[in-house]
């Protein structure tokens, strides 16, 4: 139970007065999915920099405490605090501080819409968070086990809510249709277990490992004292998403300097894109970087948008939609279809890489460094572990404009 708002800042105060700061968890640095995510926005390249202060504002447990219980205060989820939350709080705030700046601007960008999606379906607006922990708020995140985009959807997942996917278009990395389907999917599970952790730990491992446990603890549905009993994944999840919802309030209190992103969803607009259309060719032509293409549009794989059914949506800095329809004939006429995909095959334009892995890499830092994708990564090196160390050397695929 939490302490009332006010008991926690009178304790708070005595706390600090007689006791001074409480001593930092000695953080566990093995390969934690949740944490390689972070790691994997370094590269993004749509940050204006920032500088950070080096030191980490250390605070006592009543602190995070009552943070926590004002987050909750007007929220159906229970925002607990206890040491396995600290940890997070930590990796968060201590070891990820520069990651967590780039997220802070991310929130930015991608929070207004998620709040507007879990709004309509009439859902606490706080599951936000939950995307700081399924992908670091990248919207090209892939994990090893092929989940993919901002709520990490897999294939069978995604069929269940009419997402598409084939060789050209994944609408698991559409913002908006994928928080649709994430909104859809915790309401569903929020149904199924009436408990916000319970739902919350299904959305990462699914509902049968959760309802083995209540089975397997007599009928038991608190989240903590089924603890010992869920997957260790789904053991991490609940405490980094509150850890998540405390950092992305709080994060001023650490010396946390937002990192902005270099376009915020206001100074954005869109056009239907109603024939093919080669991405590459179109950066060039109205002089953007395609980068910033691909991060505002991570819905088409291959830097192309194929013909379909109905217009495409093209997502574009708001003062070059009027060069792009100006320009759009001429590149519709110069389009062609991709003839070999990247993943699937080395083509001319590729050049084989040996990468010799570095400290501080990991295969999602790797993927977004050379333009590719983590299943790339791993078709090109058969039996290849998702933990890599350094020294261990990787075969890559490159363009050889990015050598």
């Amino acid at each position: 139970m939490f302490l009332g708002f006010r008991g926690c800042l009178l304790s708070l105060f005595s706390l600090v007065f007689l006791n001074g700061f409480s001593n930092p968890v000695k953080l566990n640095r093995g390969q934690n999915p949740i944490v390689s995510f972070i790691d994997a926005i370094e590269n993004l390249p749509i940050f204006v920099p920032t500088n950070q202060t080096d030191t980490a504002r250390q605070k006592p447990d009543l602190y995070f405490e009552c943070q926590l219980a004002e987050i909750g205060r007007n929220s159906p989820i229970d925002f607990d605090y206890n040491p396995h939350v600290r940890r997070y709080i930590e990796i968060f705030t201590i070891e990820r501080r520069e990651q967590i700046s780039k997220m802070i601007g991310l929130a930015n960008y991608y929070f207004p819409l998620f709040d507007d999606v879990f709004s309509k379906y009439q859902l606490p607006l706080e599951l936000k968070y939950l995307a700081v922990v399924e992908s670091a708020l990248n919207p090209l995140a892939i994990s090893p086990t092929g989940a993919v985009g901002l709520w990490q959807f897999k294939i069978n997942t995604s069929k269940m809510f009419n997402l598409q996917v084939n060789n050209f278009v994944d609408e698991r990395m559409d913002p908006l249709k994928s928080t649709e389907a994430a909104a859809q999917y915790l309401q569903y599970l929020y149904r199924t277990f009436n408990d916000w952790s319970l739902a919350l730990a299904a959305y990462n491992v699914g509902p049968g490992p959760i309802r083995n446990a209540i089975e397997r603890a007599n009928g038991e549905r608190n989240f903590w004292k089924l603890y010992p009993l869920l997957p260790e994944s789904a053991q991490n999840y609940v405490p980094a998403f509150i850890a998540a919802a405390y950092v992305m309030n709080n994060y001023h209190e650490h010396g946390i300097t937002p990192a902005p992103v270099a376009l915020a969803q206001n100074q954005t607009d869109t056009v239907w894109v109603n024939k093919p259309l080669d991405l590459n060719l179109m950066a060039k032509a109205i002089d953007i970087d395609i980068n910033i293409i691909r991060f505002l549009n991570p819905t088409y794989r291959y830097d192309y948008i194929p013909e379909g059914s109905s217009p495409q949506v093209l997502r574009l800095p708001a003062d070059k939609t009027g060069l792009f329809i100006r320009k759009s004939k001429e590149l519709y006429l110069n389009t062609s279809k991709p003839k070999i995909l990247p993943a699937l095959a080395a083509d001319s334009t590729l050049t084989r890489k040996v990468y010799t892995v570095k400290n501080g890499d990991s295969l999602h830092k790797l993927a977004m460094q050379f333009g590719c994708t983590l299943q790339d990564i791993y078709r090109w090196n058969p039996g290849l572990d998702s933990t890599i160390t350094a020294g261990q050397n990787i075969v890559i695929w490159v363009n050889p404009k990015n050598l």
